[in-house]
């Protein structure tokens, strides 16, 4: 698998050339390895952000196991209540976190933290 780099010379053309996909997880690496920032790795190497950030993206996706791991939630729609204003959200081990309009945002938010920690 090759990825196409494309770059511009000194009279403003369009340049293209491959590269492998060694030479792509090389360089997501070699950036991962580094302390700098993506912009200054880029600026060091010749390359666009979006590529080192693609490349990176792939990298440690591919590092992690995550390459075909979905999630899934199940969400169940109840029966249409009259009352629009409540906001439900069922979870596991029979927790349940209920919001009417006009609720405190910080309280519900110290609140899911709890949850979390649970």
């Amino acid at each position: 698998m090759f990825d196409v780099v494309v770059a511009v010379d000194e009279q403003g053309q369009r340049r293209g050339r491959w590269r492998s996909r060694e030479e792509a997880d090389r360089l997501a690496g070699e950036y991962e390895a580094s302390t700098l920032t993506m912009q200054e790795f880029c600026n060091l190497r010749g390359m666009a952000l979006k590529t080192l950030s693609r490349y990176v993206t792939r990298y440690r996706r591919e590092r992690t196991g995550k390459a075909a791991v979905q999630r899934w939630v199940t969400v169940e729609v109840g029966a249409q209540q009259r009352d629009l204003s409540t906001l439900s959200v069922f979870l596991d081990r029979g927790r349940r976190i209920e919001v009417k309009r006009g609720f405190d945002g910080e309280t519900l938010r110290r609140l899911v933290v709890e949850l979390e920690r649970a």
